[in-house]
């Protein structure tokens, strides 16, 4: 199976969902709904990469006959990964486009969104990211169902790393919520959260990010091995977790965050502390 032109549907789907919203979006400059142009663009390109044989045949085709195949047809593991990024996407779209309404916007764009030109990068670089982290996903549904090993020990132990990670991530916003609640109710008055999750590692809700995509990532290796695809297509697909460590570890993420802290707080003996002696990402990592 050509590689590159089995991935062409859920490129196109990408680029072409967010190349729409920065049409809409970029003259208005609202940067409101870009998280949730995120989430769906998950959300279509998956569903796109698992039915595009019967998109084909209806729509491009003209194929009378051609009909909606049943998720019987469809192998396990492509059920695991599409229904691993549905919940994931639509817990985490949901989650940062309502933060974004609460606060009226999305800091990150203040400057940004009054530029067409940067703006409309923005747009094209998340549907990158969309391709990107999504290829696990994308590449084992593009594989027809039969070609499927069966679910081994490996695939048991993935799927075990996402919900672990993925409920690590979960805990790790909600303590956030709740914390921020309470100060806002007068109920403590802590300048910055050290508690739950947050005593173990500065950044814990990026570490369950991470830790997810690994085992999306490990629950396609054993059908991309396999040989309808070339044999570094699983090295490939690993393009997912790397690109989603880099970006919160070293770009997006951590970064700014705590380069914001440490303008907030640095005279704070208690964020000195906090940071002596909680990692700044991985529990078991460095602290600085």
């Amino acid at each position: 199976m050509p590689l590159f032109s089995s991935l062409l549907p859920s490129a196109t789907s990408a680029y072409g969902l967010q190349s729409v919203l920065a049409l809409i979006f970029v003259p208005q400059a609202n940067e409101k709904f870009y998280d949730l142009g995120g989430a769906l663009g998950f959300l279509s390109t998956s569903v796109v990469s698992l039915y595009y044989p019967f998109l084909k045949a209806k729509y491009w085709d003209r194929i009378p006959s051609a009909t909606i195949p049943p998720l019987s047809s469809f192998a396990p593991r492509q059920l695991l990964l599409t229904a691993a990024l549905t919940a994931w996407s639509v817990r985490l779209g949901g989650f940062l486009v309502t933060r974004a309404l609460k606060a009226g916007g999305d800091s990150r764009f203040d400057e940004v969104k009054h530029q067409p030109v940067k703006f409309t990068a923005f747009w094209m670089a998340q549907a990158t990211w969309v391709f990107v982290v999504g290829l696990p996903v994308y590449l084992t549904n593009t594989l027809p169902a039969s070609a499927h090993p069966r679910l081994g020990t490996l695939d048991y132990i993935s799927a075990a790393l996402f919900a672990g990670s993925w409920l690590f991530e979960i805990v790790a916003d909600y303590q956030k919520t709740v914390w921020r609640r309470q100060r806002d109710n007068k109920e403590h008055s802590e300048k910055f959260i050290t508690t739950g999750l947050w005593s173990i590692s500065r950044h814990p809700n990026y570490v369950g990010e991470v830790g997810l995509w690994i085992g999306i990532w490990l629950l396609s290796v054993n059908s991309l091995r396999t040989p309808f695809y070339p044999h570094n297509a699983w090295l490939l697909a690993g393009a997912s977790p790397l690109l989603t460590w880099f970006l919160l570890r070293n770009l997006s993420g951590v970064p700014p965050l705590e380069k914001s802290g440490d303008q907030k707080f640095n005279d704070d003996p208690k964020w000195l502390e906090y940071k002596r002696k909680v990692p700044v990402f991985w529990p078991w990592g460095p602290r600085g």
